[in-house]
């Protein structure tokens, strides 16, 4: 019988028809006379919660490995597993999610594969709870829970990784959410890795890597509190927001990580020195809010860590928060580019390294020094440092160069009240074409002006002051001292005058403006004192009160700042016009120190 070569298409066609179909239907199907997936079910997992399934699940994965790979499906249902579970060389765990599930509340009461895991409680050096064995392996879909946790444990009971690779190649993590595990994912030589749309709260750790000398990949991994509200005063996230770290790279070479974020952790993401050493790679869309350090780095390759289009914020409601830390032990180069700081800093970059080498480049800065202690934004201790291109969206001292700095450059920058740069290093420090302080001092300025504390650029006069406020008119709190630095015309004497609203705990004996050691006025809502002429162009004045805490005082307050006085308004007055001006009154002129012009001042009393 003679067949057309059409007809034996369209029969070749149907028959890839038919296999596809039974395919998507999840129809066993032979290849090379093994099956290619599997379901728990069938080696009798119940997903009833109660019956413990390990040997089910584990019969599965076997079977899969010796038809020589294939799917394990994990139909929806919630599976007790009270050992652990070793996935094979090309075999694939699969759960129902084809997304990163985060929203089946804290009780995981939602439907959906989920595996609730026992095994290991106060064992952390124990057998991890899903091992990807062998070359190949991966899980997917999943949702992990151990049961036993408790908030209340704190510190919390460890427990052995909840995810490890070690010694295998192009193993893949992907569409889980890991709820609560001690420690979410350890790779130790695992070349080649994937770890993708992953999302969960670890508690100690979450994703480590070490040894890894064929580029890894970490992609759309979100670490939040998904199974507790968050609270920064909780004993339980505090613990977490302290002592744990949500990204961690050792040894590592060519490291990929892409839009990657996390919240709540004592490092967002931590460069650590192992006897391997440290890492390179490429860092594009990482973010980490409400993090004791953002970015901690002891450790990097010559070549470096590339760090592009970065968001970082500060622990909430701390006072020490540095989002990026080059610890002193650190060499090789950070470089970042496009970078974003707020919430509540200390300093946003603390470099401390002196074999290190760091650059920021077209990088915005919009808090920094929260607690009003006079911090700069870039603090540089040691190393060498490029500043390019960057602006700083508030007033203050932005950049500070140690006397160990090797070499800063520090050019083309933006600041509110003109770039404030404090250079201890001398020559080894470059600074130009930076926006310059807008105030335009002439003599006949400096001898009558006005600084409205809590107004427009008034960073540039006072320091170790909280950010401003405004209750009817603008002002800053102090804290325990604050510091005065004005302008002022060589040689001349000044009469300096002091506003501010005094709370009855901020009076001590000792309170009052102080010139050196020197009390020069008793606190009080108007202070009046006298300057000696001196050489230098500035005067230095301190504020020293008895610090409170709102919160110990009022029950309703949520404030833990140690606050002093309103500060509200300074006027100083060179000795030829104060002499001048009638008695009780100050000069009807005054320089506006917050914007530049003259303007006409009532008669105020001295």
């Amino acid at each position: 019988m003679r067949v057309s070569l059409g007809r034996l298409l369209s029969l070749s066609g149907l028959v890839a028809g038919l296999a596809f179909g039974g395919l998507c239907r999840g129809e066993d199907a032979t290849a090379s006379g093994g099956e290619y997936r599997w379901s728990v079910r069938v080696y009798g997992a119940k997903g009833d919660a109660e019956t413990d399934d390990t040997a089910a699940f584990q019969a599965a994965l076997e079977a899969a490995d010796k038809a020589g790979g294939g799917i394990v499906e994990v139909p929806a249902g919630k599976y007790r597993i009270n050992g652990t579970l070793s996935i094979p060389a090309n075999v694939t765990l699969q759960g129902i999610f084809r997304t990163p599930p985060t929203s089946l509340g804290h009780n995981m009461a939602a439907g959906g594969t989920v595996l609730l895991a026992y095994a290991g409680r106060g064992e952390p050096d124990g057998p991890a709870f899903l091992r990807l064995a062998g070359s190949n392996s991966s899980v997917a879909g999943l949702v992990v829970f151990y049961p036993e946790w408790r908030r209340e444990d704190v510190p919390p009971i460890p427990y052995p990784p909840c995810i490890l690779a070690q010694d295998v190649q192009n193993v893949a993590i992907q569409d889980c959410l890991l709820v609560n595990p001690y420690e979410g994912i350890r790779l130790i030589r695992a070349h080649r890795h994937l770890v993708r749309n992953v999302g969960g709260y670890p508690i100690w750790r979450g994703l480590y890597v070490d040894e890894c000398y064929d580029i890894g990949r970490v992609e759309n991994v979100h670490y939040w509190p998904f199974n507790v509200a968050y609270r920064p005063d909780d004993p339980y996230c505090l613990w977490i927001n302290t002592q744990g770290t949500a990204f961690e790279f050792a040894r590592t070479d060519w490291q990929y990580v892409y839009n990657t974020f996390c919240f709540g952790y004592g490092a967002g993401y931590k460069f650590s020195q192992d006897k391997h050493g440290g890492a390179n790679g490429n860092f594009l869309g990482i973010g980490a809010d409400c993090c004791t350090r953002a970015v901690l780095v002891e450790a990097v390759q010559p070549w470096g860590v590339l760090i592009t289009n970065g968001e970082f914020v500060g622990r909430w409601q701390s006072q020490d928060s540095v989002t990026i830390e080059v610890k002193p032990e650190a060499r090789g180069k950070i470089s970042l580019s496009n970078c974003s700081f707020w919430g509540p800093i200390e300093r946003c970059i603390w470099m401390r390294a002196p074999h290190g080498w760091f650059s920021a480049e077209n990088c915005h800065f919009s808090a920094f020094d929260v607690a009003g202690q006079g911090f700069p934004a870039l603090q540089l201790d040691a190393g060498r440092t490029i500043v390019q291109g960057c602006s700083f969206a508030r007033s203050g001292l932005h950049v500070q160069v140690g006397p160990e700095v090797v070499s800063a450059i520090v050019m083309g920058n933006q600041a509110e009240g003109g770039l404030r740069v404090e250079n201890a290093a001398g020559r080894r420090t470059q600074i130009g074409l930076n926006e310059q302080d807008p105030i335009e001092w002439t003599p006949e300025a400096l001898t009558a002006y006005r600084v409205q504390v809590g107004a427009s650029y008034d960073g540039r006069y006072v320091e170790k002051c909280f950010d401003p406020e405004k209750a009817g008119r603008p002002f800053r709190w102090t804290g325990e001292t604050a510091v005065l630095n004005l302008p002022a015309l060589p040689g001349k004497r000044y009469r300096l005058i002091v506003t501010a609203q005094i709370p009855p705990r901020a009076q001590s004996e000792t309170a009052g403006l102080y010139l050196g050691d020197t009390r020069i006025a008793p606190l009080a809502p108007t202070m009046t004192a006298e300057l000696p002429a001196e050489p230098s162009d500035s005067r230095r004045v301190e504020i020293r009160c008895q610090g409170w805490v709102p919160r110990q005082h009022d029950p309703n307050s949520r404030d833990d700042r140690t606050l002093g006085v309103q500060l509200q308004r300074v006027v100083m007055l060179a000795e030829d016009v104060w002499s001048a001006a009638e008695p009780g009154t100050l000069p009807k002129r005054l320089f506006d120190a917050n914007t530049g012009k003259w303007s006409s001042e009532e008669p105020q009393p001295k």
